[in-house]
């Protein structure tokens, strides 16, 4: 499937191979357009000066009213009639490039063309004549892109600052109407209780997967970490349990002789029973598999995720804390002016090269 290729013929140098004549033909054609436009669009400002109110009184400030009347009895047709043939040589010029572009197949579809070039046909009426520096803007880039430095550099890089200065403007205030909008809604409508519904419903999976991890992760490392302690404090509390059982060593003292070493061997174990019980209840929680998660913590998890959250003040209220909190780190970042940035670099490089 072919690529959509935005560019005109008069970037179409961009699909010819470099340095060829067709190659230089395109070149040439591109610079020539641009010049042509230029001149275009002087003659078209310098005329609406001219003719408008502030012209007149220019003229007569500057006591040479003949002028102005010579310029609108004998050169103001020429610009009118020059203003048509351009006017036809662009629609003529526009037709022949949707031609070869449907031909070359530089368009997944023939009828993309004005589309995609939609300022050059839009400029073409007589009042979005000033789109026409659009087309201009766009070749020189080219150009620029291309090695060829019909741009200066220095005005290419504050064009570029001001648009990335007015584009992130733009960004800023729609990103910020929209979170705005967000809260707003959030803070006086009901609707966000079903919405918290339907998140928790749709993320339970999540929910539990992200559960298990959770446990995995903190409280099974920390009982592996901490099972030998806990099995030795368990096995003392059953030694500590049998002696402070005073059946039993009154019954092992009424054994004669050997009665105090029972005792000892029941202590013994019942310690050793402890620690092993607890080795037992602590393994299922240690268990760990690179390929798999934890079986038990999976369930728990689960079981947790399947619980259902009914209405209540407490989980709205920490639902909106989210929300708002997030919201505003959100604002606090949009509302950092990358542009200004940029500009006290600038400064500080200027600075430190002076």
């Amino acid at each position: 499937m072919k690529n959509d290729k935005a560019d005109t013929v008069s970037s179409s140098f961009k699909f010819i191979r470099k340095g060829s004549w067709g190659w230089k033909i395109a070149l040439l054609y591109d610079i020539f357009m641009m010049a042509l436009i230029m001149i275009n669009l002087f003659c078209l400002s310098a005329n609406a000066i001219l003719v408008s109110d502030f012209g007149q009184w220019l003229f007569d400030f500057a006591q040479v009213p003949e002028v102005l009347q010579f310029y609108k009895s004998e050169l103001r047709p020429w610009v009118i009639i020059t203003e048509g043939w351009f006017t036809t040589f662009l629609i003529i010029e526009l037709l022949a490039r949707w031609l070869i572009a449907s031909l070359l197949n530089h368009h997944r579809r023939w009828w993309f063309f004005p589309f995609v070039h939609w300022y050059e046909v839009l400029a073409i009426i007589p009042q979005l004549r000033f789109l026409r520096l659009l087309r201009a803007v766009t070749i020189g880039y080219n150009l620029h892109k291309h090695g060829y430095k019909v741009i200066p550099d220095s005005w290419y890089k504050r064009g570029h600052f001001y648009y990335s200065l007015l584009m992130e403007e733009l960004s800023s205030r729609v990103v910020l109407t929209v979170l705005d909008g967000i809260q707003r809604e959030v803070t006086t409508s009901t609707s966000h209780k079903q919405l918290i519904d339907e998140l928790i419903e749709q993320h339970r999976k999540l929910l539990a997967v992200a559960l298990a991890d959770i446990l995995q992760e903190s409280l099974g490392r920390e009982l592996q970490a901490q099972r030998l302690g806990i099995a030795k404090n368990v096995g003392q509390i059953v030694n500590q349990a049998i002696e402070d059982t005073p059946e039993l060593t009154q019954l092992l003292r009424l054994i004669p002789i050997v009665g105090g070493r029972i005792e000892q061997q029941i202590q013994s174990i019942g310690q050793r029973l402890g620690e092993n019980i607890t080795q037992g209840l602590i393994d299922p929680f240690t268990y760990r598999d690179g390929s798999q998660d934890n079986p038990t913590f999976a369930l728990i998890s689960d079981k947790i995720s399947q619980i259902p959250i009914e209405h209540s003040p407490h989980i709205d209220k920490l639902v909106e804390s989210a929300v708002f909190e997030t919201i505003e780190t959100i604002r606090k970042q949009v509302k950092i002016k990358q542009w200004q940035q940029l500009l006290e670099e600038y400064e500080q490089n200027q600075q430190s090269i002076s």
